[in-house]
C-alpha cells in the first residue's frame, strides 16, 4: 500500500473525518533532508473531525501523530497538519 493511502486509511479509521485531504508534497523537497527519489516522504494533511472539538492544536497533532506512528517512524520525514473541528474550517 502506498504511504498516502495508508495515511488516509488510518486517519479515516481513527477520526471519522467530515473532510480529509492528504497531499504528497515530496516533489517540493528535492535535495532536502529526508527526500527520497521515490517520493512519499513529505505530506500535508487537512482534516476536519468531531474528535478535535475542545482540543488544543497541540493535542490534535499528538492524536494524529499517534495514529500515524508507524509511518512517522518509517518513510515519512515531514508531516504538516491542519486539524480543525467542524465550524472552524
Amino acid at each position: 500500500m502506498r504511504t498516502r493511502d495508508a495515511i488516509i486509511k488510518k486517519l479515516r479509521e481513527a477520526f471519522s473525518p467530515e473532510s480529509l485531504d492528504v497531499q504528497d508534497e515530496s516533489h517540493l523537497h528535492e535535495g532536502h533532508m529526508g527526500h527520497q527519489p521515490s517520493g512519499e516522504t513529505h505530506f500535508r494533511v487537512y482534516i476536519v473531525s468531531q474528535a478535535f472539538v475542545g482540543k488544543s492544536r497541540v493535542d490534535r497533532h499528538r492524536l494524529i501523530n499517534a495514529a500515524l506512528a508507524a509511518e512517522l517512524t518509517g518513510s515519512v520525514h515531514a508531516l504538516a497538519l491542519h486539524a480543525k473541528a467542524p465550524g472552524e474550517a
